[in-house]
């Protein structure tokens, strides 16, 4: 089970590689040590979940606890093959007891963190969980790990009260060192005190083995779930955009037409223009983009915080993201069943996402300051709306007459440069 579990999800995780790898090249390899403060603040630390800190502990309780408990998981592991029983007690003596307490304590706020998220998601139902992009697929694969996770918490305590109650009973199970009984499992023990020595024993094994199934099938769902972002919120936070916020990444082939344009005589001989400005397709953003796009959490702080979602545009951050993935994962799924990329007749732009949501958004950075593990809807936005623009000349009468008089004018109104100052007359 766990060579299977453990070649499906590196096979997985090497397609997604490979996903993420079909954008341009990009060079985020500088200032190592403040990327690792990143990673260590933003990732580890959930630096910007703790702007609503009752949301940041529950939070913290459910990836903590989730993650320290399952330290325990070794144990099952060697166990399972060495044939032992509760290998490391002999080894810790003690301190094991004290461990396991640790994480049945865990455990319950575990549970209980996610039974108050799925409160939240479907009894409270936050504006940001009701929106529409969230129909289907989405909503329900939330909700699957927030059950799968409690399902797992009380597998691990169930293995625990009823392994206690053989030991106590000296059934002779094959342990060579009792645990003795744990703090939270305890309590579970008169709920099982009907139970025979062998129901007990059947009960036990049968937590223990869908436990360690539930893990490694919980591994192997991430790749298809949301819940990626555990782990691609590390590389993600790392390889996170220093500049200052607000700052625009401008086209160095735009400025250089726009120079050239002012100045042919600086045009070196035989430049080649640009192929094309801007994204229609994955293809045209970077690797950083797509890596994005893989780590979005779906949490909809981003859309939340959008002054055109809010004002009932159709631009939703979280969309654009979610898109992103999509577009990535079918041209993937083309390039392993024809060997290279076959065209679709598709594209990122227009076909997922469309001109009205990219003219919506207004480059206030909104999104990029709420998203908690770094990601930038913008840069995609601002991608795609080049290419709307400067490829296919597709912009909206308004956006237009400004081009025109900042080309005519050397600003966005129709006031010859002399009349710059014409507006505070009177």
């Amino acid at each position: 089970m766990v060579a299977v579990a453990i070649g499906l999800f590196s096979r997985n995780i090497l397609f997604i590689r490979r996903n993420i790898l079909l954008g341009k090249a990009e060079n985020y390899s500088d200032h190592p040590g403040l990327r690792w403060k990143n990673l260590l603040l933003l990732a580890l630390g959930q630096k910007k979940m703790f702007r609503n800190p009752l949301v940041a502990v529950l939070h913290l309780f459910i990836y903590a606890g989730f993650i320290i408990i399952n330290i325990e998981v070794l144990e099952i592991l060697l166990d399972g093959i060495l044939g032992t029983h509760r290998l490391f007690s002999a080894h810790l003596g003690g301190l094991y007891a004290v461990l396991i307490n640790a994480f049945e304590v865990l455990a319950v706020t575990v549970l209980l963190a996610c039974v108050i998220f799925l409160c939240r998601r479907n009894i409270l139902r936050l504006k940001r969980f009701r929106s529409g992009d969230l129909n289907g697929w989405p909503r329900s694969d939330a909700n699957y790990i927030l059950l799968t996770e409690i399902v797992l918490m009380l597998l691990f305590l169930t293995m625990n009260a009823s392994d206690s109650m053989l030991q106590n009973r000296q059934n002779g199970l094959e342990a060579a060192n009792p645990a003795g009984d744990f703090i939270i499992s305890y309590l579970l023990q008169p709920l099982l005190h009907g139970l025979s020595d062998g129901q007990l024993l059947v009960l036990e094994r049968i937590c223990w083995w869908l436990h360690i199934t539930g893990i490694l099938a919980f591994l192997n769902y991430l790749p298809y779930s949301k819940h990626l972002h555990i782990l691609l919120a590390f590389p993600n936070a790392y390889y996170t955009r220093l500049q200052v916020e607000g700052k625009m990444k401008n086209m160095k082939s735009v400025q250089q037409e726009v120079l050239y344009a002012m100045q042919p005589e600086q045009a070196p001989v035989g430049d080649q223009a640009p192929s094309s400005f801007g994204a229609k397709d994955i293809f045209d953003l970077s690797w950083r983009n797509l890596l994005d796009a893989y780590s979005c959490t779906e949490c909809g702080r981003c859309t939340a915080s959008c002054p055109a979602n809010i004002t009932g545009k159709k631009l939703s951050p979280r969309k654009i993201m979610m898109d992103t993935r999509d577009r990535t994962e079918e041209i993937g799924k083309n390039i392993r069943t024809h060997g290279q990329f076959q065209d679709d007749g598709k594209k990122l732009l227009k076909d997922y996402i469309t001109p009205e949501e990219l003219r919506a958004c207004t480059s206030c950075n909104a999104c990029v300051e709420e998203c908690p593990v770094g990601i930038s809807p913008l840069e995609i936005i601002f991608e795609l709306r080049r290419s709307l623009v400067m490829e296919d000349s597709d912009a909206p009468t308004e956006w237009n007459a400004m081009f025109s008089n900042v080309e005519n004018n050397y600003a966005p109104w129709k006031l010859s440069p002399d009349e710059r100052d014409a507006w505070k007359n009177g």
